[in-house]
């Protein structure tokens, strides 16, 4: 049976069996929380559909096969490198015995908490995927997904949920100097803003689409599906009760306060964005997975009406900064996945250390000055990384498309077919 001696989101546990526990009822709970934390994982493995659908809604036609057929591939590559190096990494766990050793006597539960948090950390490459599409060859994308998969990511995750004990822990330097550590409960830093400022180097080193922007002038580029759009948003939404809810790790811990905080961050992000985008269904639907990007740090934490207010600032952020990052500062990023996850996650991160505390409804136990420190470290983490992994690969073998390669489209130059192959156009 396992018993967190320190509870922060996805830290890892360990096993402290009660003295004289009937081995009956300690099976029963050990196979209670490896199913728990499977329902969350399967959850959070369907926001991948939903990944996929939302890209291949926001490319054009000629790019829609390539959408659907990137996000599995860094799927698959994500779990074998997770596997064999990113969780060993964070949480000091090797998978190499025989399997009666890996089953154990806790029914497996290390295995089923490497499944949850294999989707945690595939949603780095998939988020990534969404601002750099279009123009980005397929295998080295793949390979640089790889590389934040198997170190990067895992690196910032055991700071703060792994065994590194710097940041997230009550014992790190961060709780010394500021009486609690950095709180990032389900991941809005750990995951998102880390995927969304990962993201952002790659956009700018493959530079902006084809006739994107024409003589200073923007030109936005139409999507190809806004109902792709709509099921990705709906899967991504109904997934991510996975996300936050089952990041209580094991069934003791499970907290109905999360869940009530995810709904209400999701309405009023969607809220929030209906009103500022003056109803764009786009913006609708993204403005709603902004407000649940911003409540995961704190989703434990929050009173539910923070919860709202934290999910309708994140709205107005998603669709302000999408137009800001893509008309002014001419930033091509396809999704909008820096303002989506790498500003919305980095407000989630700060809004923990805002609303976290008792004064303001919270159940307190945070720090503003901590998880503004922690935030700063894991967006200059993902900066570094990225910037140093995608420039090695522009400048050894290529990162963009051909001119001829991107004006006929991904579909048909990487994948040899088309989604709609009965169109002679």
């Amino acid at each position: 049976m396992f018993y967190p001696q320190e509870q922060n989101g996805n830290g890892a546990v360990t096993e402290e069996p009660p003295m004289n526990a009937p081995t009956g009822l300690t099976d029963i709970v050990n196979a209670g929380n490896v199913f728990f934390l499977l329902w969350g994982a399967v959850l959070v493995f369907s926001m991948h559909a939903g990944f996929a659908f939302l890209e291949a809604g926001s490319v054009r036609k000629k790019n829609i096969v390539n959408a659907l057929t990137k996000i599995p591939t860094d799927w698959a590559v994500s779990t074998v490198v997770y596997f064999l190096i990113g969780f060993p990494i964070s949480y000091g766990i090797t998978f190499l015995g025989n399997a009666a050793g890996l089953l154990g006597d806790n029914s497996g539960y290390n295995l089923a908490h490497f499944f949850f948090l294999l989707c945690f950390a595939a949603v780095i490459p998939a988020i990534i995927s969404g601002g750099i599409a279009e123009r980005a060859r397929f295998y080295p994308q793949v390979l640089a997904g790889a590389i934040f998969v198997g170190f990067a990511y895992p690196f910032f995750e055991g700071l703060v949920w792994g065994r590194f004990n710097v940041l997230g822990s009550s014992t790190g330097w961060l709780a010394s100097a500021f009486g609690a550590g950095f709180h990032d409960y389900a991941g809005s830093v750990v995951v998102h803003a880390m995927g969304g400022w990962l993201a952002l180097p790659a956009i700018l080193l493959l530079g902006p689409r084809m006739g994107r922007y024409v003589k200073g002038q923007s030109r936005p580029l139409q999507i190809h599906s806004v109902p792709f759009v709509a099921l990705g948003s709906w899967l991504l939404m109904v997934g991510w009760f996975g996300f936050n809810v089952a990041s209580a790790a094991t069934l003791p811990h499970i907290s109905g306060l999360v869940a009530a905080n995810s709904l209400l961050a999701m309405g009023g992000g969607l809220l929030a964005a209906v009103l500022v985008s003056r109803r764009d269904s786009v913006f609708v639907y993204n403005g709603a997975l902004a407000g649940l990007v911003a409540v995961c740090a704190g989703s434990d934490l929050m009173h539910p009406l923070a919860a709202l207010v934290t999910g309708a600032v994140a709205g107005i952020i998603f669709v302000k900064g999408f137009l800001w990052a893509n008309e002014h500062l001419r930033i091509d990023d396809v999704l909008g996945v820096w303002p989506l996850h790498g500003l919305c996650g980095a407000w989630g991160g700060i809004a923990c250390g805002i609303f976290g505390y008792k004064a303001l409804g919270g159940l307190g136990g945070v720090s503003f000055l901590s998880q503004l420190v922690g935030t700063a470290a894991g967006i200059a983490i993902a900066v570094t990384a990225s910037f140093i992994v995608y420039g090695i690969i522009k400048k050894t073998i290529g990162f963009r498309l051909t001119p001829h390669e991107e004006l006929l489209g991904s579909d048909l130059t990487i994948h040899a077919g088309k989604a709609y192959p009965e169109e002679l156009i």
